[in-house]
């Protein structure tokens, strides 16, 4: 027998509720009520054994993804394989860099299919996969941790954009950070997309052998972590501006070559209260007094 999901209706509404054991969803359409009705179903029918199938497939999807894999069956494991295949050379990368994105991008497919809406986004833990009509367009937060958000600037994303996708990595987030970024949030073409290179960003903010970074293998801390005996960042003492500074110029480099070689759309960087954005204009709220776009900070 297949377990469903958790489902539940949000107090405002118009939200609907999704869990399936770390899966844990918040979705939203816009359209016609029968639509959106439709839609919501779809969502849930989709997320239905979605958890168990990959499940199947966990053992492969926590190894290094190589261009010669072939193993993966699922829908949503092959998309989690293609979104970090691009980094497979340069670093070292699962599939499961991408899998909150992919799982988003699922769902959202599976409402698309099966209603005509306006909008709609489903978001898994701050992976956010889009669905925006002619006309339409979203607000995205910036936000200065993933695990406490608190806005610190937006950027709109409107139906004429490439943007489908929107991830957060960082150090404070659900999965281990090889880096010292507070977060970093990206938007790509798909959700997986900005997963991915969300996680390759947030690797790149960094200040190896610095001292005062405390790191210990992520095996120590969750043995079956895809990340074996790799050091991941714990703590990260008091830095000076222009360590602060150095960091963030390493992620946003990093950033630079995603976005000229097509795997990004634009990222904003935060460390300890500082920003860096990599093509995107600046935010519409107020935002840390102590922010340089790539540009000025090269």
């Amino acid at each position: 027998m297949i377990r469903r999901p958790q489902i539940a209706l949000l107090p405002d509404g118009r939200r609907l509720h999704l869990q399936d054991g770390p899966i844990d969803l918040i979705v939203e359409a816009h359209g016609r009520a029968s639509e959106i009705e439709i839609a919501y179903a779809a969502a849930t029918e989709s997320l239905t054994g979605l958890l168990d199938r990959l499940c199947q497939e966990l053992p492969r999807l926590r190894h290094r993804s190589a261009a010669t894999d072939s193993a993966l069956s699922g829908v949503v494991a092959r998309r989690m394989q293609l979104a970090v295949l691009p980094y497979a050379d340069a670093h070292f990368i699962t599939p499961m860099a991408a899998v909150a994105g992919a799982v988003a991008e699922e769902v959202l497919g599976a409402m698309t299919r099966a209603a005509k809406l306006d909008r709609a986004y489903v978001n898994n833990g701050g992976d956010i996969a889009l669905h925006l009509a002619p006309g339409q367009s979203f607000t995205v937060g910036l936000v200065d941790r993933p695990d406490q958000p608190s806005l610190i600037g937006r950027t709109v994303i409107d139906a004429a954009s490439a943007v489908r996708g929107v991830a957060t990595s960082g150090r404070h987030g659900r999965s281990f950070s090889l880096g010292i970024a507070d977060a970093v949030t990206v938007l790509a073409r798909t959700a997986a997309q900005a997963d991915a290179a969300a996680t390759i960003i947030a690797n790149a903010v960094d200040l190896p052998g610095h001292p005062g970074i405390v790191r210990c293998l992520a095996s120590n801390i969750q043995p079956d972590s895809d990340l074996g005996e790799r050091l991941v960042t714990r703590a990260v003492t008091e830095l000076s501006r222009d360590e602060i500074t150095t960091a963030l110029r390493s992620g946003a480099n990093c950033a630079r070559d995603l976005l000229a070689r097509g795997l990004i759309e634009g990222a904003a960087l935060s460390l300890k209260g500082d920003m860096m954005v990599v093509a995107l204009p600046q935010a519409s709220v107020p935002i840390p007094a102590r922010i340089a776009t790539t540009e000025e900070a090269a």
